[in-house]
């Protein structure tokens, strides 16, 4: 059992279900890279201010950058029996330099000190969840310029609908992602503020240079309330929110690619290696992994739900409750990443069911927009053009008969407008391609939008 950091005070020691329900190393011991960095800059820090002897701050420096080799190498020994993560290092660096180790403590607290780890964490891996997502970006792109020319039925209230261009909708998928990025480095850039030196809650009288390891981090400004520096959990509670709206679009691809493998739509094949089978039906090729995608979800929202609860009710300053933000924050990351890592391999494999979806593009009812459209060019109203072609489905769609097997006379029935060249719009290539707005699905516009994200996610280093 490591020595506790504050136990001098105490006259007996603490009970074994007090140490077990405390301790924190079993999960804050993926930070240690960050604790090493962070003390690092901070015994910099002390020797530059001759605050300590640079000879003890160089000899900490020495300890910890090997303790940091170790942990690269795999060969540091984590102490389970340890409180935290903050008293295995400085045990491992006491073992490593001797007593020069019990002068790193100097001019901070644990509570400035896990506030900065954290924030060193969340920046590392927001660049993590940048490249990929890029690389998920790139993996739909490719998909959608393999199938630039095929034209699927789209749903609303999974309802057939209008037709569109398969590479339109992933193109959708592609927008969603790039919003979730730009959050993602947003709350980046929002807690790219350095805590340490606030250092229980209060500050130090000890004439620290708060800047110098800043800029030894990477990090582009100083916290300015020592208070607000360890209480405050605005930057975990951003990454998390965050992390939950993208859940919510992973989650919904993951329900479209599901509905899209099924029998009744028969619009793509999933790769035999991201389904599996059943132990009583034979037949059977489930897409489970979708499933789990769509169900992990829940966990993130949970994720978010349990830190925003647990600041609620805080007093400012530092409180021990803030030591049970991590899990939710790891689990929430860990998560995310194994979604977007297995959705990149997922969609490089996706087989598009063409045949089956062009078998699906007869239902005249995909282009009575089309027909509505049609008679307000020739001068009709939209709310007149709308009641003449909701009488045509009524007599004819619904009742199993095509509106292009209708003659002249026929269709002049409903208006004098309507010729037989109406019939014309009657396909889904023609269809698709009179919808020439900027942001539509037609041909145009669709391979516009494929050049630029293709510019735009060359551009970027994954």
């Amino acid at each position: 059992m490591s020595k506790k950091l504050w136990g001098t005070r105490f006259s007996k020691q603490t009970n074994a279900l007090t140490n077990k329900f405390t301790s924190s190393i079993s999960f804050d011991q993926r930070l240690a890279k960050y604790d090493c960095l962070g003390s690092i800059a901070h015994a910099k820090m002390l020797g530059k201010q001759r605050i300590i002897p640079k000879a003890d701050s160089a000899l900490m420096v020495k300890g910890l950058n090997s303790i940091l080799q170790d942990l690269k190498g795999g060969k540091f020994k984590f102490d389970l029996g340890a409180e935290d993560i903050h008293s295995n290092i400085q045990e491992a660096l006491v073992k490593k330099i001797g007593k020069a180790a019990f002068k790193l403590h100097t001019a901070r607290s644990r509570n400035d000190q896990i506030a900065l780890d954290i924030k060193m964490y969340i920046k590392d891996e927001i660049d993590n969840l940048e490249g990929l997502i890029s690389e998920l970006q790139k993996a739909i792109l490719k998909l959608a310029k393999k199938n630039s020319e095929v034209i699927i039925p789209g749903y609303t209230h999974l309802q057939v609908a209008q037709c569109v261009l398969l590479a339109h909708h992933l193109l959708a998928y592609i927008e969603g992602l790039e919003r979730d990025k730009q959050r993602l480095l947003d709350a980046k850039a929002r807690l790219d503020v350095m805590p340490l030196g606030a250092c229980a809650f209060s500050g130090t009288s000890l004439p620290i240079d708060r800047s110098y390891v800043a800029r030894e981090l990477g990090f582009k400004n100083v916290t300015a309330n020592s208070i607000d520096s360890v209480s405050d959990r605005d930057f975990i509670i951003e990454a998390l929110a965050a992390l939950s709206i993208l859940s919510v679009h992973l989650s919904r691809m993951a329900e479209d690619l599901i509905l899209w493998s099924t029998k009744e739509f028969s619009f793509i094949d999933i790769d035999f290696s991201f389904c599996t089978g059943s132990s009583i039906m034979p037949h059977k090729k489930n897409p489970d992994i979708l499933e789990l995608i769509r169900g992990s979800v829940g966990k993130i929202q949970g994720d978010l739900s349990s830190v925003l609860i647990l600041m609620k009710g805080l007093p400012s300053s530092y409180n021990r409750d803030l030591q049970l933000d991590k899990p939710p924050l790891f689990d929430a990351i860990d998560t995310v990443k194994d979604i977007l890592e297995i959705f990149v391999a997922l969609f490089e494999n996706i087989v598009i069911e063409k045949e089956a979806i062009a078998g699906r593009l007869g239902d005249e009812a995909l282009f009575s927009v089309d027909v509505v459209e049609y008679l307000i060019k020739k001068g009709i109203s939209y709310r007149e053009a709308h009641d003449i072609v909701g009488s045509m489905v009524r007599d004819c769609l619904d009742k199993g008969r095509k509106i292009s097997c209708l003659s002249e006379k026929e269709l002049n029935k409903y208006s004098p407008k309507l010729k037989t060249d109406v019939k014309k719009i009657l396909n889904a290539w023609v269809s698709v391609n009179l919808k020439q707005s900027y942001g539509g699905t037609g041909f145009t516009q669709v391979n516009l939008q494929l050049k630029r994200w293709k510019r735009l996610l060359e551009r970027r280093k994954i």
